[in-house]
């Protein structure tokens, strides 16, 4: 079953604190019967439990009401990477509504069916009701004896693992991230801490969505952080070799999936691991690029390009990664004997857009320019003239600063793009700068 049975009092409660929460959440099912074919073979394809798929395209369709960029072909590359894996999740049941603990039960029983091995902390209410609660969601839950900070707890709760079951955990007497419950975490070698409380994690009145462990000192001092306490306590977890802490708001509905299976996610991750990475593109990426640039390459925003044209320059691409799932390109095309070097094919997925992942782009193919001795490099565009005039600080220049053979080829297409201009190394442009003043002197 899908939802906590009629007949539980959780379910009453669930029911009569449904106004908290959205109430298109009825469209949960008709999204997911819409779409039942197509699902029947991805669920035979990956073998897993219809339960998964109707949370997951619940959480899509949830996702797109509360304004959350959602990527179900993203989504779908979790599955293989989180099966077989040990997740520890902590929940503050004691002070979370009865219905939001139903949200992430049902959450949880998701998980569950997926593949990934649950580890359920109980830190507030009754730790017993909260085992009959997982009963009535079908999670396969088992009472472990002991709490944490127990030396004991570690070995049962791998013993429960192995017997197929979910361990649930007194931990009323710790906090979300006490390093007991971290101690824990690292000696069942667990991918996720994953806390879900009545509040999150701010970041000037907005959720802070990824942040690098090492980066978090920075982060507090630079900014206005609610939950600056919590913050510390992850970074604390991943320093201790937790690989990836998530802080939840428990009253999100649908907070656990939309975090999980989306490339950014709607809590607080902090992050000991790589996460988002640009690199080379490699031969299994181009299919991706060239179905990722469609649509503007159709709307006329990018030149054409084809999977040969891009295989025989694949080493001036690159492409930024979270997750290892493809959201963004650049290429730097180097015109040789020019000293220059044109940045081309910029492209940010739709669902990716809003965090800065361009302009992380156009610095890594500086960067590579840099690398490569270039002094100036240049970038033609028909709609990111304030991009890059703005927040790249390139400068608008006539189109005879282009190499020769580009400048023709810029006529030849009537595309009527813009050209923009940046020096690389400033003695360079200022040295020019004097030489062309010293000419028009002497003439």
């Amino acid at each position: 079953m899908l939802c906590v049975k009629k007949t539980h009092p959780l379910a009453n409660q669930r029911r009569a604190n449904s106004r908290k929460f959205p109430k298109e959440s009825c469209s949960t099912v008709t999204i997911a019967r819409a779409s039942s074919r197509a699902i029947f073979y991805v669920y035979r394809f990956f073998d897993i439990s219809w339960t998964f798929w109707f949370a997951l395209m619940g959480a899509a369709y949830m996702s797109k009401i509360r304004g959350v960029p959602n990527d179900f072909r993203a989504a779908l590359q979790y599955v293989p990477q989180f099966r077989g894996r040990t997740f520890v999740v902590s929940i503050d049941a004691g002070k979370l509504p009865e219905a939001a603990v139903a949200e992430c039960l049902l959450d949880l029983a998701a998980l569950e069916d997926v593949g990934v091995k649950l580890v359920l902390l109980v830190l507030g209410g009754d730790v017993k009701d909260f085992y009959a609660w997982g009963l009535e969601c079908e999670i396969k839950v088992a009472l472990a004896k002991g709490t944490p900070g127990e030396s004991s707890l570690c070995d049962e709760i791998v013993e429960i693992l192995q017997r197929g079951q979910v361990p649930v955990i007194d931990a009323a007497t710790h906090g979300p991230l006490d390093l007991a419950i971290v101690d824990l975490v690292v000696g069942l070698k667990a991918t996720k801490l994953i806390t879900l409380s009545e509040t999150g994690i701010l970041m000037d009145g907005a959720p802070a969505i990824a942040i690098r462990a090492a980066d978090v000192a920075t982060v507090i001092a630079a900014g206005n952080i609610e939950g600056a306490a919590l913050l510390e306590q992850a970074a604390e977890a991943c320093r201790r070799g937790v690989p990836r802490v998530h802080v939840l708001n428990g009253l999100q509905q649908g907070v656990l999936v939309d975090e999980l299976f989306s490339n950014e996610g709607v809590g607080t991750m902090v992050h000991a691991d790589s996460y988002r990475a640009i690199r080379p593109l490699v031969t299994e990426d181009i299919p991706e690029l060239l179905g990722m640039i469609g649509r503007c390459v159709r709307r006329s925003f990018l030149v054409p390009r084809n999977y040969e044209e891009i295989e025989e320059r694949i080493d001036d691409y690159h492409v930024m990664v979270i997750d290892d799932n493809v959201v963004g390109c650049v290429a730097l095309h180097e015109y040789h004997g020019e000293d220059c070097a044109e940045i081309a094919c910029l492209y940010v997925k739709h669902s990716n857009e809003g965090h800065g992942y361009g302009k992380d782009l156009v610095l890594h193919a500086e960067q590579v320019a840099r690398s490569k001795a270039v002094s100036r490099v240049l970038a033609l565009t028909t709609r990111a003239a304030d991009f890059f005039r703005d927040r790249m600080k390139y400068e608008q220049v006539p189109p005879d600063h282009l190499p020769e053979s580009r400048r023709m080829m810029l006529e030849r297409s009537g595309r009527g793009s813009l050209v923009f201009e940046k020096w690389l190394w400033e003695c360079m442009h200022q040295a020019i700068h004097f030489i062309h003043f010293l000419a028009y002197q002497l003439a």
